[in-house]
């Protein structure tokens, strides 16, 4: 088996001597193998890792690969529509960072260590997982289309001009992002918006403030797990946030992040969702964010082999 690291650098940012170290690791492990064959590559941009994915596996001409997604969200998302559509690959999430890795928690709280043992990650066997499939692009952990994503899309853009800074800035950033995402709750056109929406062919068509399309128990930064959501389970979890007053809005939305299904909120589980808007819709799939106004989601039954160390399941144990 051919295994190629990828390794998100802002994962280590200020912390040369961690990745440092990290790597040192990687190569003690494989050089004590009889034959190794390792690679690893530092992927400097958004998107970097499919390209990189894609050579690798034209050189294993059809062999396994394992590919590692070293730091958090933003690369194991590169990873997984890096390894779509191409034989015998494996995905592994390798969790560093600030910001972690949503997916792992999949697996049960307190995990994450686990999975940063490169000896344990090499020897564990992979899993079928679910996928997302969102047009040309695929989603791991979930997606949604409404208030969280216009909420990321806007401060985004008001925030293009600004120089990103650490420390005092940041805090300062997300304070910002507190304070547009209370003045959001204002916008009609966001928790208001008028959808037509499919759900395996019926229709939920009606006023919404978000619409949340799951694979997994945790997505989009919620504290607890939406009990009953599993990525081999072959369905996703949809949760439809209908239209309500500015502060039922944001009280609904802290109520689901704490694992709890508010009363304004529809639950259902569906292969494919359908949906369709008058002007863009705000998107986000795992951890990267889109406009558009038609889209659809979709399951794709055990499209991914993700690997599961110790032992583990999607049930945490």
């Amino acid at each position: 088996m051919k295994h190629v690291f990828l390794i998100d650098p802002s994962a280590f940012s200020g912390q040369q001597w961690r990745m440092d170290g990290l790597l040192d690791t990687i190569g003690q492990h494989f050089r004590t193998q009889e034959k190794p064959d390792f690679t690893t590559v530092v992927s400097k941009f958004p998107r970097e890792a499919l390209g990189i994915i894609q050579r690798q596996a034209d050189e294993a001409e059809g062999g396994p690969v394992r590919v590692y997604a070293i730091g958090g969200d933003a690369i194991l998302f590169d990873c997984l529509n890096g390894i779509v559509g191409l034989p015998n690959m494996e995905l592994a999430a390798v969790p560093y960072g600030a910001a972690g890795n949503t997916f792992i928690r999949s697996f049960g709280e307190g995990k994450a260590e686990l999975f940063k043992s490169i000896p344990a990650v090499a020897a564990a066997p992979s899993i079928p997982t679910d996928i997302i499939e969102v047009g040309n692009t695929h989603a791991l952990s979930g997606c949604a289309v409404g208030f969280s994503a216009a909420v990321v899309i806007k401060m985004r853009n008001m925030e293009s001009g600004r120089r990103r800074s650490r420390g005092a800035g940041r805090i300062a950033a997300k304070l910002r992002r507190l304070l547009a995402g209370a003045s959001f709750a204002f916008d009609k056109s966001i928790v208001a918006r008028q959808y037509r929406i499919l759900i395996d062919g019926k229709d939920y068509s009606g006023a919404y403030s978000q619409v949340s399309i799951v694979n997994a128990p945790h997505f989009g930064g919620a504290k607890a797990p939406l009990a009953g959501a599993a990525p081999d389970d072959g369905l996703l979890d949809v949760v439809l946030f209908k239209s309500a007053t500015m502060l039922a809005t944001i009280g609904s939305f802290r109520k689901y992040a704490r694992g709890k299904l508010p009363s304004n909120c529809a639950r259902v589980k569906a292969k494919r969702v359908e949906m369709h808007s008058d002007k863009p819709m705000w998107i986000q799939t795992d951890s990267e964010y889109l406009m558009d106004t038609s889209i659809a989601f979709e399951v794709a039954p055990g499209a991914a082999q993700i690997v599961a160390v110790d032992g583990l399941s999607y049930r945490g144990s």
